[in-house]
Order: structure tokens, then C-alpha cells, then sequence
């Protein structure tokens, strides 16, 4: 999962999805969160739909950075900064850091084997409409 969550990045997140964080949460550097917070206003309905990088340091290539940016505290998403939060995912983040070729060759690894999981189908799985809820 430490891999998979590489794939952020690239990518953009919306203000609601970040909102808690940048306001309320102690475990971000705190220069990250008020450059967020302009774009992003602490009211619910408002700027809901504005968009941030989740990787502000190269976030057009797919590299290792990512995770250097959760080592100081600059993970956009509180699920991407929990992956650094003095958890057993701490080494991984580290080692991701630290050798890019480490993140590639893990990152190609789980999404093959993501990609070999049978999904279920017929009567025995559903195609949600929202994928936040069950049908």
C-alpha cells in the first residue's frame, strides 16, 4: 500500500478533501498549510472545488518525491501523512526517499499484483454508484 500510494505523485486533490487538514491538524508544517490555506477558505461551501497538487515539488513527473515531501510534514492528504507519522511504514517511506529505483520497482510489483485480483462479478459483487457507500 506504501508503494500504491506513490502514485500520488501526480495528481490533484479538492479543498474538500485537504480542509481538515491545513485547518486542524498539528502533524503539517505549518509554512505548507497556510500557502494551502489561500486557496483553499476554512468555510465548508466555499472553494470546495478548488484543486491542489498533491506533490508541490514535481507534480508532472512521476518520481520519488512524494515521499519526500511526507518526511517534512508536507503531505497534502492526512492518509498520505500517516504513511510518516512514527508507524511501522516509517522505514518504507524512508527507503522510498531515499532510492527512487526502490519506489519503481515496488510500485510496478503492486500494481501487478493489484491488477491479478479477481474482482467479483454477477451476483456476487456490485458496481457501486457511489463508491463511499453500498448500493
Amino acid at each position: 500500500m506504501v508503494a500504491l500510494s506513490g502514485s500520488h505523485t501526480i495528481g490533484k486533490a479538492r479543498c474538500t478533501s485537504f480542509r481538515n487538514r491545513i485547518y486542524n491538524e498539528s502533524n503539517i508544517d505549518r509554512t505548507f498549510a497556510l500557502a494551502r490555506q489561500r486557496k483553499c477558505p476554512r468555510t465548508n461551501g466555499t472553494g470546495d472545488n478548488n484543486l491542489a497538487v498533491l506533490d508541490f515539488r514535481t507534480p508532472n513527473h512521476f518520481d520519488n518525491n512524494y515521499y519526500k515531501n511526507l518526511l517534512i510534514k508536507r503531505g497534502l492528504l492526512n492518509s498520505d501523512q500517516v504513511l510518516f507519522n512514527g508507524g511501522s511504514t516509517d522505514s518504507l517511506v524512508r527507503t522510498y526517499s531515499q532510492n527512487n529505483k526502490a519506489f519503481d520497482s515496488d510500485f510496478v510489483t503492486a500494481m501487478i499484483k493489484m491488477g491479478n485480483n479477481k474482482p467479483l462479478t454477477g451476483s456476487h459483487g456490485e458496481i457501486r454508484k457511489n463508491c463511499r457507500r453500498l448500493n
